[in-house]
């Protein structure tokens, strides 16, 4: 073998302003097909870079599975502290955090790199729904009847009220995330009452935020999804008050309130 000689360079390293970049961590389940994608369509892409680790898990998509990951969220959260400091991290299941709980999750990944804003998209949700100033919901899922209730719970527990609650059935959040659009505008359209003063899509896995604006045009009422909610809230934690595209609901025109449904004032 031929020796090589290595040098080194006479250039001068410069580095790039650390903070000229947005970054945020993402707990993604093993199986999430979706919420990157959808993430980083929402957010100004220029601006933003996403670290994403994984949790594990496992189909069907039951509230006992759903809990099981609860223990390995802090062992998540630690690959994510050496990229510190972060805007905020995102734990990418609706479900799970309605079947673990928003405090405990925020707990876990507490426990695994600091004090951080935390977002779950169920908390989100809540989040987005005190912004546009609306109570009543019609609510879709795509998960099986035995995982949509504590849904129901959830949002009734924190003082909301729910119109109507439909479901699609599916249980692995795989076929979730190839549900059509047309799937999911035509169940939306459905679920909504007259009553409801704004319709909900659940789960990061869906890909529902293709439909947003037509189901917003169709109802006349704001919409409001998993990854929409978990967006908006992220580029808002990150500083971009007037990211506002318009395609993603009439959410991205409203700023942070001071409080989500359900916290004390």
């Amino acid at each position: 073998m031929n020796s090589i000689s290595v040098s080194r360079s006479d250039e001068t390293v410069r580095l790039n302003d650390a903070g000229a970049t947005a970054r945020f961590g993402l707990i993604a389940l093993a199986t999430d097909l979706t919420s990157e994608r959808d993430l980083y369509r929402q957010l100004p892409q220029e601006h933003v870079s996403i670290h994403v680790t994984r949790v594990a898990f496992e189909n069907p998509t039951t509230p006992e599975n759903l809990r099981k990951m609860a223990p390995h969220l802090t062992e998540a959260a630690q690959l994510l502290a050496p990229l510190q400091p972060l805007k905020a991290v995102c734990y990418s299941c609706t479900a799970a955090s309605v079947a673990i709980g928003d405090d405990p999750v925020r707990a876990s990944i507490h426990a695994g790199m600091g004090e951080i804003p935390v977002v779950t998209p169920s908390a989100a949700a809540r989040t987005a729904f005190a912004a546009l100033g609306v109570r009543r919901i019609a609510v879709l899922t795509p998960y099986t009847v035995e995982t949509t209730k504590p849904m129901a719970v959830y949002f009734i527990s924190y003082g909301m009220e729910l119109s109507n609650v439909a479901c699609l059935g599916l249980e692995d959040d795989r076929d979730m995330a190839r549900v059509s659009d047309r799937t999911i505008l035509n169940a939306a359209l459905a679920v909504d009452t007259a009553d409801a003063e704004a319709v909900f899509l659940s789960c990061t896995g869906l890909p529902a935020i293709n439909v947003i604006a037509e189901l917003e045009q169709r109802t006349g009422k704001p919409v409001v999804t998993s990854n929409q909610a978990s967006a908006w809230m992220m580029a808002r934690l990150g500083g971009f008050t007037d990211h506002r595209p318009a395609q993603f609901g009439r959410l991205f025109g409203r700023a942070l309130p001071d409080h989500a449904f359900g916290e004390a004032a």
